[in-house]
């Protein structure tokens, strides 16, 4: 039996100590090949059971059904997975114990098969358990035990999420994640703007910031610890450091020109932001520790929206250097600038991938705002949607994700809708809303928790 490390007490308002006891016959005959292939085109989701957890007691069941909940929307919601209805089950979960009876689950066309246990222990932890089964090779694919504080029975929901979604597909999860974005309300002539920030599914949903100053484009730190943004203080633009768990947030430098646009380096030490002086926006790199600044671009177009590749050796940008604002990709230390966007149209807004094989960004031609992707060379460019307005995509941690917002054109006579969060799928399907308390924009996935 393999035992998993502990990984500790985190921050305050974070999650606290959250360990896996032990993983419960983890091997896989060779034989079975229960394998979604997400590198194809349209994927055909998965049917896959997931009965509510058991438990020996009413609070430890009321658990055990939350935690199967939370484990069935992250995978339905990944469009690679089709929960199957409860109510087709023929086997009761009560009766799974050790082996299922593998005839009922095939019968209602089950392909893989989730149960669990969950248990409130004597001293007050939540102990959950699980086993991920083929239903065809009657096997059993992973199983894990889990032991935290009850409060943090989404956190183990999520996990478990991750687990079976990497299993299955051979590709990290991404559950187990947070956004942050700018809540907007209010008219449009006086708009507030503040920070806010979410589960990925869209709980545990709380604010950062009051809305006394208009905030824009937070980003998080690798280690999910900081968000750098943009925020109109007394109205100078000035690029922030927020700590989430202190709630402290500091000015990046008290320069005479706006700065913007700011994004952690990969390693978390340096903010490369764009600074505006005289007339003239060039890129600029903060070291963190020292404080000292470095200026990256001397060009005399406008050089903004910084994003650093995930080796932390090159950097891509946008620009109108060449008469029109299009991507370029340079050096770190900001020599060998080349163009790589030659579309029709302007782009913007460019994100490396945390695998580091695809840059994303926003493409604006004869009035209609796109998402889309290309290679870091720019070849194999894709459109994955376009409307009235689509803007601002963020990477999900496993690369194969894309959240950004989207504003649809207002009907005659009628008021502007306000911009909403969609996420989508690098094949272009799969194209969901997140549910927001308000109207939204300018999100960023942060890391997976740790």
């Amino acid at each position: 039996m393999k035992t998993f490390r502990h990984l500790g007490p985190r921050r305050p308002i974070r999650f606290a100590a959250l360990a896996c006891a032990a993983a419960l016959a983890m091997a896989m005959p060779a034989n079975a090949q229960l394998r979604v292939d997400i590198t194809r085109g349209k994927v055909e989701p998965l049917p896959i059971a997931v009965p509510d957890f058991q438990g020996e007691d009413p609070g430890s069941a009321a658990y055990g059904r939350q935690v199967a909940e939370v484990i069935a929307n992250d995978l339905a919601r990944s469009g690679l997975f089709r929960p199957i209805d409860k109510r087709a089950f023929i086997q009761a979960p009560a009766d799974i114990g050790v082996q299922p009876r593998f005839g009922d689950w095939r019968l209602i066309n089950a392909q893989a098969l989730v149960n669990g246990l969950a248990r409130v222990e004597q001293d007050g932890r939540l102990a959950v358990e699980f086993r991920l089964w083929d239903v065809f090779a009657q096997q059993q694919m992973i199983g894990t035990r889990y032991r935290t504080t009850p409060d943090n029975w989404r956190v183990v929901a999520h996990r478990i999420a991750d687990k079976i979604y990497q299993r299955i597909t051979g590709e990290s999860g991404y559950f187990d994640s947070r956004v942050v974005y700018v809540d907007e309300s209010g008219p449009a002539a006086r708009r507030i703007k503040r920070l806010a920030i979410m589960d990925q599914d869209g709980a545990n949903h709380r604010y950062l910031t009051s809305g006394e100053h208009l905030v824009l484009t937070p980003r998080f730190s690798p280690t999910e610890q900081e968000i750098t943004f943009l925020s109109f203080v007394n109205n100078r633009p000035r690029v922030y450091v927020y700590n989430i768990d202190t709630g402290q947030q500091e000015v990046l430098g008290d320069f005479p020109g706006m700065t913007f646009a700011p994004r952690f380096s990969p390693d978390g030490t340096t903010v490369i932001m764009s600074m505006a002086r005289n007339g003239n926006s060039e890129i600029y790199a903060m070291d963190l520790r020292t404080r000292r600044v470095r200026r990256l671009t001397n060009h005399p177009a406008i050089d903004t929206s910084p994003s650093v590749s995930p080796d932390g050796k090159r950097l891509v940008f946008n620009s109108d250097r060449s008469g029109q604002q299009q991507i370029y990709v340079m050096d770190i230390e900001g020599g060998n600038a080349r163009r790589v966007s030659f579309g029709d149209g302007r782009y913007a807004t460019p994100v490396w991938s945390p695998r580091g094989d695809l840059v994303a960004f926003t493409k604006i031609n004869r009035g209609r705002f796109s998402i889309g992707v290309m290679r870091p060379d720019g070849t194999g460019e894709r459109i994955l949607v376009t409307d009235f307005l689509v803007e601002g995509p963020t990477w999900a941690p496993n690369g194969r994700v894309l959240m950004y917002f989207r504003q649809p054109r207002a009907r005659p006579g009628a008021k502007r809708p306000g911009p909403r969060l969609f996420s989508i799928d690098l094949t272009g399907h799969n194209e969901r809303e997140i549910d927001t308390p308000r109207d939204a924009s300018d999100p960023a996935w942060s890391p997976l928790k740790r």
